[in-house]
C-alpha cells in the first residue's frame, strides 16, 4: 500500500528536497489509503473479466503518463494529454456507464449494508463455518446433466445487488442447493421450469422469475430469450447467470453483460467460485 501513496504524492505535489516526509504517516494517512484500497478493490471486482479493464488499464497508463511529463516540466506535451484527461471525462462517463451504475448499485444496495452481506466480504473477520457458501459444484453438476439431456435452464446467482426485484415476479422458495433439486425444477414437465431460479448463498430463493430482457443488438441471433434475459439481468445487476440452451445443450456462463469464455465446466466452477470471493 505505500507504493502507490508514494506514487500518487510523486505525481500530484512538487518535487522537493524532503519529499521522503511522506513517511511521516498519521492516522488520517492511514484512513485514507484504507479507503483508497476498498475503492479500487470494488473497482477491480466490477471490471475484471471484462473488456472494461483493459480500458482501465490504458487510462493510468495515460494518466501516469501526464503527470510524468509534468513533473519532468515538459510544458508542451503535458498540456496536450492534460487537455485530452480533461476533455476525455465525459468519454469515460459513456465507456463506463454499466461499471458506474453497478457501482452505485452496490453502494446504495440495502444488500451492502446488513450485517451478514457486509462482514463477508472480510474473511478475516469471521470464523470458519460462519457462513456457508454457494455450493458450485453441484450447481455445475446439474447443468452437465441438463445440458446432455438438452433440458433448458436459467440460473441466477446473487452478489452484492439485491435481487428483491426479481423474487417478487416469482414463487418464493427456501431449498437448499442440491443437483437433484435444481434439476427437478427445469425438468419439462415440472411446473416451475418456466423462467428463472434465483440462488442466494447456497439456497434457491425463487423460481419462475420474470427478468429484463437485453435489447442488446450485438447478441448473436441464435441465442432466444433465455440468454437475453440472462445478459439484462447482470447488466442491471453485479449478479451471475447461467443458461442450458434447450436447443443445442451447451452451457453459456454471463457476467457484466458479456458472455464469458471457458474450456471445460470444471474451468467454469473455478471461475464462477473466484467470481463469488
Amino acid at each position: 500500500m505505500v507504493l502507490p501513496y508514494f506514487l500518487f504524492l510523486l505525481f500530484t505535489k512538487p518535487l522537493e528536497l524532503d519529499f521522503l516526509n511522506f513517511l511521516d504517516f498519521n492516522i488520517t494517512d492511514i484512513i485514507d489509503i484504507f479507503l483508497v484500497a476498498i475503492l479500487l478493490y470494488y473497482v477491480y471486482k466490477l471490471v475484471r473479466r471484462t473488456v472494461a479493464i483493459n480500458i482501465f488499464i490504458g487510462i493510468v497508463i495515460v494518466w501516469a503518463f501526464w503527470k510524468l511529463t509534468d513533473v519532468l516540466g515538459m510544458t508542451m506535451i503535458s498540456s496536450m494529454v492534460g487537455g485530452f484527461m480533461q476533455v476525455g471525462l465525459i468519454a469515460l462517463i459513456i465507456v463506463f456507464q454499466q461499471e458506474i451504475r453497478k457501482f452505485l448499485l452496490m453502494v446504495g444496495s440495502t444488500n451492502l449494508a446488513s450485517k451478514r452481506n457486509f462482514f463477508k466480504r472480510f474473511s478475516f473477520m469471521r470464523e470458519d463455518g460462519l457462513t456457508i457458501g454457494t455450493n458450485v459444484d453441484a450447481i455445475i453438476s446439474a447443468c452437465e446433466k441438463m445440458s446432455s439431456t438438452k433440458t433448458g435452464a436459467l440460473l441466477v446467482i446473487e452478489r452484492n445487488n439485491s435481487l428483491d426485484f426479481v423474487k417478487s415476479t416469482g414463487d418464493k422458495m427456501n431449498i437448499e442447493i442440491t443437483q437433484p433439486i435444481i434439476e427437478s425444477i427445469f425438468f419439462k414437465n415440472s411446473p416451475l421450469h418456466d423462467g428463472a431460479t434465483v440462488i442466494q448463498d447456497n439456497y434457491i430463493v425463487a423460481t419462475r422469475a420474470i427478468l429484463p430482457v437485453s435489447n442488446e443488438r450485438t447478441i448473436p441471433l441464435r441465442f432466444g430469450l433465455r440468454h437475453r434475459a440472462a445478459v439484462g439481468i447482470t447488466e442491471k445487476t453485479d449478479s451471475l447467470a447461467l443458461v442450458v440452451s434447450e436447443e443445442t445443450g451447451l452451457v453459456s456462463y454471463i457476467k457484466n453483460g458479456e458472455f464469458i469464455l471457458f474450456n471445460n465446466l470444471d474451468e467454469l466452477a473455478s471461475i464462477i467460485k473466484e467470481d463469488l470471493l
